[in-house]
């Protein structure tokens, strides 16, 4: 967790990124802009929320997965705790799957990490002007669902999960056993049983093998983060 003074003639802009890199990287590009400066940090949810406390922000970036935790969770808790500051998720997850999910949980804008430099200045900006940002490709599936013209069979059957049934679904990919995602999400094991019993269900899973070999699967297929 790192607060930095805010500059006086810039929006403030909050980063929350669990890999130091990333955020030094991102603190470098946004600098170099007169008209905002990166004035505080975090690695975690709870750091974030920490932060938040003692910080008042134009504006955050917050990556998806985090050490500790979901950025949807986290964006769902920014959106009742800290409503004035506007979210833009960065993100390497697919925006097919997460861009709506982010968006539902408060967020105004969604770009994904391969894009370039230009376009997160872009995306800041426009968010700092009161607008929405997301892709023309998302935009377009977006107004497209909004008019009743997209059919279930064009969504995967991961869409069919809920923010947290997908979050466990990936800590089972990344091999967490039940009780530590429980420990993790700070929920009962029993509650975790119940989010595996219902994804298997939405899968179509039959055992538990099942379930862990497509988590993993999945997992992989972001690259494993």
């Amino acid at each position: 967790m790192k607060n930095e003074s805010k500059n006086k003639n810039g929006a403030g802009i909050m980063i929350v990124d669990d890999h130091p890199f990333v955020r030094y990287g991102l603190k470098q590009l946004i600098s170099a802009e007169p008209d905002l400066a990166v004035c505080c940090e975090a690695g975690s949810c709870r750091e974030a929320l920490e932060t938040l406390e003692t910080s008042n922000p134009d504006l955050a970036i917050v990556d998806l997965s985090l050490k500790d935790g979901s950025g949807i969770e986290l964006i769902k808790d920014m959106r009742k705790k800290y409503p004035s500051v506007p979210v833009l998720v960065l993100s390497m997850h697919d925006e097919s799957l997460y861009a709506e999910r982010a968006l539902k949980a408060g967020a105004k804008g969604y770009i994904m990490k391969q894009e370039g430099t230009e376009i997160l200045v872009k995306a800041i900006r426009s968010i700092l002007s009161g607008q929405i940002f997301v892709s023309r490709a998302l935009s377009s599936k977006l107004i497209t669902k909004k008019a009743g013209y997209s059919s279930a069979s064009e969504d995967s059957c991961v869409e069919c999960l809920s923010d947290r049934e997908l979050q466990v679904f990936e800590l089972i990919g990344k091999g967490l056993k039940t009780s530590s995602i429980a420990e993790l999400l700070n929920l009962s094991v029993k509650t975790i049983e119940t989010y595996r019993g219902n994804i298997k269900m939405k899968l179509d899973l039959t055992d538990a093998s099942e379930l862990f070999r497509e988590a993993t699967l999945w997992v992989a297929s972001l690259g494993g983060k």
